[in-house]
C-alpha cells in the first residue's frame, strides 16, 4: 500500500494537470467564440458570391470552356486534401479526419483511379501521412488555430495549378466542418472540378428574408463568361477558407470537450487518491494505538 507521503506527492500532481487543462479549456472557449464570428462574417460574403456566379453561369452560352469545371471522364491520378490541426490534445478530431482520407482513397481507386495522392494541410495530418508512407505531394503548416485567406489562396493557388496542368484530375476535400460545441461533422466534398450543380446554384438554399424577384435580370459587363471566368477562382479560395475556418472552430470545440473531460477525470482522481490517503492515515493512527495497547500491557 502506498504511504501517505506519495498518495499527497500524486494528489498534488493531479492537481497541477487540473490547472493545465482547465486553462486549456478556457483558451479554447474563448478561440472558438472568435471562430465562430469568423465563419458568421464569411457566409453572407460566399452566399452572395454564389449566387452571382449562378447568376453568370446561366447567362453563359455554355460551361465547356471553364477549366475549373473540366469533368474528366477517366480519373487516372488523383489528390485528397485532407485538413487537420497543428497540435493535438483534440480527442479524436485529428484521426478522424486521417481515417475519412484513407477511405476516400479507397473509394478512388476502387472507382479506377490509378494514383492517390496527398495535400496536407495541418501538422498532425501531415505527420501522420508521412509515417504511414503515403504519397504527399505537398504540405502547409503553421495555421491550423487561426488561417486567413491569404493561407487559403495560397492553398487554392496550389490545387487548382495541380488540376488546371493535369497533375490530378481531381480533387477532394476532407475536413470537419462545425455543427455545434458537442458536434462536429467529418466533410469528403469534391473540390476540382466544380460540380455543374453547384456552379448553376441548384444547391443553394433560398434566404427566407430575400424579396427579390427570382428570375431578376443581371447585366455582366464585359460578358458573362468573363465574369464567370474571374468568379470560380474566387469560389475555389473561399470555399477552401471556409473549410480551413469550420476546421478551426471544429478543432477549437473538440479541445475544449478534451480538456473538459481531462479536468473532470482530474478530480475523480483527486478524489480517489484523497480516499486513499484518508484510509491510509487511519490505518496508521490505528496501528499506533495497537502498538500504545501492546506496550501498555507488556508493561502490566
Amino acid at each position: 500500500m502506498a504511504s501517505q507521503r506519495d498518495i499527497k506527492r500524486r494528489i498534488e500532481s493531479v492537481r497541477n494537470t487540473r490547472k493545465i487543462t482547465r486553462a486549456m479549456e478556457l483558451v479554447a472557449s474563448a478561440k472558438l467564440r472568435r471562430a465562430q464570428e469568423r465563419i458568421e462574417a464569411l457566409r453572407p460574403y460566399a452566399q452572395g458570391m454564389r449566387e452571382q456566379m449562378a447568376q453568370a453561369a446561366r447567362q453563359s452560352e455554355g460551361l465547356r470552356n471553364f477549366a475549373l469545371l473540366d469533368e474528366r471522364t477517366e480519373v487516372q491520378k488523383a489528390a485528397v486534401v485532407t485538413i487537420t490541426g497543428d497540435r493535438g490534445l483534440a480527442g479524436a478530431f485529428n484521426v478522424n479526419i486521417l481515417r475519412a482520407g484513407f477511405s476516400a482513397d479507397a473509394d478512388l481507386r476502387t472507382a479506377g483511379a490509378d494514383e492517390v495522392v496527398y495535400v496536407g494541410v495541418g501538422k498532425k495530418g501531415a505527420g501522420t501521412l508521412r509515417f504511414r508512407d503515403k504519397p504527399i505531394e505537398q504540405t502547409f503548416e503553421g495555421f491550423s488555430d487561426n488561417p486567413s485567406f491569404h493561407n487559403a489562396e495560397a492553398v487554392a493557388d496550389y490545387l487548382v495549378d495541380l488540376f488546371t496542368t493535369g497533375a490530378v484530375d481531381r480533387v477532394l476535400l476532407v475536413y470537419n466542418a462545425f455543427r455545434s460545441v458537442m458536434q462536429q461533422e467529418v466533410v469528403v466534398e469534391q473540390l476540382l472540378p466544380i460540380e455543374r450543380h453547384v456552379v448553376l446554384g441548384h444547391d443553394i438554399a433560398p434566404d427566407p428574408k430575400d424579396v427579390r424577384p427570382a428570375a431578376s435580370l443581371v447585366l455582366f459587363e464585359p460578358s458573362a463568361e468573363e465574369v464567370l471566368t474571374r468568379l470560380l477562382p474566387t469560389y475555389v479560395n473561399v470555399t477552401i477558407y471556409r473549410a480551413l475556418l469550420e476546421s478551426a472552430a471544429a478543432e477549437h470545440a473538440a479541445r475544449r470537450s478534451a480538456m473538459r473531460n481531462a479536468s473532470d477525470n482530474a478530480a475523480n482522481l483527486i478524489a480517489d487518491y484523497t480516499l486513499k490517503m484518508n484510509r491510509a492515515r487511519q490505518a496508521a493512527i490505528t496501528q499506533e494505538i495497537l502498538e500504545v495497547v501492546a506496550g501498555a500491557d507488556a508493561l502490566q
